[in-house]
């Protein structure tokens, strides 16, 4: 289990959770090692550019949303270099990105559950 599995687990519980992703493939809208707070989120919400903690084909990522299939209940998951990781389904969707390094992302908190949304992931 990695650290991204971990953090997915206690999101799908209902924390919010902040921490330091590792990496580069979200270069800017996320650094290597900036901080970032992901809340649990209403999957049916989401638009394409929302940062999501996901996991497609067994592996979690915290990366963007560059596709949504409301018809099918899934969106479509990419890094920010161009690389499409795949469709996942709203269940396999654990929470969305409301802030790096202290910087509120805009409209994301409005798609959290902790917002009033009905948490249909």
């Amino acid at each position: 289990m990695g650290a991204l599995d971990a953090v997915a687990d206690r999101v799908a519980a209902g924390a919010t959770v902040t921490f330091r992703p590792s990496g580069t493939s979200m270069v800017p809208l996320i650094r290597h090692r900036q901080q970032v707070i992901v809340a649990p989120v209403d999957p049916s919400a989401l638009e394409t550019g929302d940062i999501v903690l996901a996991r497609v084909a067994g592996t979690v990522h915290l990366h963007v949303v560059s596709s949504v299939d409301p018809a099918k209940r899934r969106v479509q998951i990419s890094n920010n270099r161009g690389r499409v990781n795949g469709w996942t389904g709203y269940a396999r969707v654990f929470g969305i990105c409301v802030a790096v390094d202290g910087v509120a992302r805009k409209g994301a908190v409005d798609k959290t559950v902790a917002a009033g949304s009905n948490g249909s992931s």
